[in-house]
């Protein structure tokens, strides 16, 4: 229950609802205690008028009248009750969704304030699950759960209160089975919460399971895996049945418990009630008013495990929850941005040293650089050499271990979030789109961009002519992750989405490896003037022999081992000069 104190905050902003719903429940309930007593009057009068003797046909018309308007009194009490519970749930449950809605909100905002790191580590089904099910099942506690809650203990204290004042034995005895099934009803919650919590976790894997399969199914389809994937996921659903039919089973013994112990209240009621009837202590009436009040709580008294069930599930999703709304991002802004600073573009890297936390591979040793504001820079070097760790680090999707990164010689930490990056345009080679139009993906980092403007990225980004060759031209629907197009395509449209920011620092890590040498050759020249006032760095396995760059620098194990320009380098004869060698043989080939 501790985990559930967290959603206080949203009872707190939604108090009036909580408050109005409550009076609604309580009005409610007392229009659905009103007839048990009025029944009681009826039966009394009705038998009192018997006892005196034959009656006339005066009596019989006065007992028929005043049955008739009690029934009718009681017709307009059950409308009543009606429009109350109308009310009561159109604040209670409507207050639930309104929390939901704002739980989800929230979540989602957490979500984007946190690392890389925390995106490595957990599944991307996982994340989708907190924010859906995990939530859903917490709704059923800020609703149903007390709503029926209220209900039943407003209702309990009505009848309770009533009950007493008839007789107070005959109240014990109807209510001595009752801390039997509060009992059974706790020894019960306890298994559910534990394994509510396990069915939670189940379920993201599950849901991790069928996404990986749904975004990898080409590279199943090429490995003709179908039959292994589907083992997998057989194995974590069978599992997943597995344990959702023993909660089914625990839960099971909620409701044959309640039917036995309100069973016994009504037999109480039947037996105790006839026995002090005889003795002349209630009335026949005060019989019938407690089996009205007995079958007035025998719903609310039902639902105590279903309610109980739900509050347990809930518990059990809201810790998984605040796992990660308690998590804090490890890249955070010094202050809130206030303004727009523009940068030169000058880039220091001071004696970087760079872990990935998640492997422990060491990316960047010693590692300084100097970049002039509008220089342009290439970095070569193999596989795993740490030449896009420098574009997270100045991205910081990262923070260095040790040494600094300087923007316009100004520590990068110092700067907010939101200004550094929006300084700095990335093309990466994960060419990831949204499953919206072309002109959506290209204007996704600059939403206020003119069609004219996009149009121009696309030129420079030489993919205008393939644009206008689509049906639908830049409103062009491309699938999720990009599926309607081509490879060179999905990287053409990421870096005219780079282009069209229009930042004073670009970073271009592998962004034309899909795109065929002369596509390749018309995107640069197009770049070549367009770029003369920015600052490139050029992040590459081949050499771009169309550019004239300030700086080449050959990485190797997160070290310089190679620096200079074109021509110093092609002097040394070293790993740069062999590249160059080897690319030029196989270009002419």
């Amino acid at each position: 229950m501790k985990n559930l104190f967290a959603l206080n905050k949203y009872f707190v902003r939604y108090r009036w609802r909580l408050v109005l719903g409550m009076i609604f429940v309580a009005v409610s309930n007392l229009f659905a205690a009103m007839p048990a007593s009025i029944v009681r009057k009826v039966i009394d009068d009705v038998q009192q008028t018997i006892n005196t003797g034959r009656l006339s046909k005066q009596d019989e018309g006065s007992l028929i009248k005043m049955v008739m308007w009690t029934g009718v009194l009681l017709l307009g009490i059950a409308l009543l009750r009606g429009v109350f519970m109308f009310f009561m749930r159109q604040t209670i449950i409507v207050m639930s969704r309104l929390i939901e809605y704002d739980q989800k909100n929230e979540i989602f905002a957490h979500y984007q304030t946190l690392d890389t790191q925390f995106f490595k580590k957990h599944f991307t089904g996982d994340l989708m699950n907190r924010i859906s099910e995990d939530v859903a099942r917490v709704r059923m506690y800020t609703g149903p759960s007390i709503m029926y809650a209220t209900n039943l203990t407003v209702l309990t204290a009505i009848c309770l209160w009533n009950m007493v004042h008839v007789n107070a034995w005959l109240t014990l005895y109807v209510f001595l089975p009752l801390p039997f099934l509060a009992m059974a009803i706790y020894w019960v919650n306890k298994i559910i919460y534990r394994k509510s919590e396990n069915i939670q976790a189940q379920l993201s894997t599950l849901t991790s399971t069928a996404q990986e399969t749904y975004s990898g199914i080409r590279v199943i389809k090429s490995f003709v895996q179908e039959k292994i994937m589907m083992q997998f996921f057989s194995s974590a659903s069978d599992a997943y049945k597995q344990s959702t039919i023993n909660l089914s089973l625990t839960e099971s013994i909620y409701f044959p418990s309640m039917t036995f112990f309100i069973g016994l209240s009504m037999l109480s009621t039947v037996l105790v009630g006839g026995y002090f009837a005889i003795n002349g202590e209630i009335s026949a009436g005060n019989i019938a008013e407690f089996v009205i009040y007995i079958n007035l709580l025998m719903f609310p008294i039902s639902s105590i495990g279903w309610v109980a069930s739900m509050v347990q599930r809930a518990g059990a999703s809201q810790k998984r929850i605040n796992e990660f709304l308690h998590t804090n991002p490890s890249i955070t802004s010094p202050h809130p941005s206030n303004g727009h600073k523009n940068l030169n573009g000058q880039i220091d890297f001071d004696h970087v040293d760079f872990t990935y936390p998640h492997t422990g591979i060491r990316a960047l040793k010693d590692f300084s650089l100097h970049i002039k504001a509008g220089e342009k820079i290439a970095i070569i070097g193999k596989t795993g050499s740490g030449k896009s760790t420098l574009a997270h680090l100045l991205l910081r999707m990262y923070d260095t271990q040790g040494g600094s990164v300087l923007l316009d010689n100004s520590n990068i930490q110092h700067f907010p979030l939101d200004i550094a990056r929006k300084q700095i345009a990335y093309a990466p080679q994960d060419t990831y789109l949204f499953s919206d139009s072309i002109l959506n993906n290209i204007k996704f980092g600059k939403d206020d961009a003119t069609f004219e403007e996009v149009m121009e990225a696309s030129r420079l980004a030489d993919l205008d002519k393939d644009i206008q060759r689509f049906q639908q031209g830049y409103q062009t629907i491309v699938g999720e992750r990009g599926v309607m197009l081509s490879g060179g395509q999905k990287q053409r449209i990421v870096l005219a989405r780079a282009l069209l920011k229009n930042a004073p620092i670009l970073i271009l890590d592998e962004c034309l490896s899909a795109v065929d040498t002369q596509t390749e050759q018309t995107i640069l020249q197009n770049l070549q003037h367009w770029l003369k006032d920015k600052t490139v760095l050029v992040i590459t396995h081949r050499i771009f022999t169309v550019w004239h760059f300030n700086q080449i620098l050959v990485l190797d194990n997160g070290k310089i081992v190679e620096q200079g320009t074109h021509t110093q380098l092609m002097k040394l004869k070293g790993r740069y000069a062999r590249l160059y060698d080897h690319q030029t043989a196989a270009n002419q080939a």
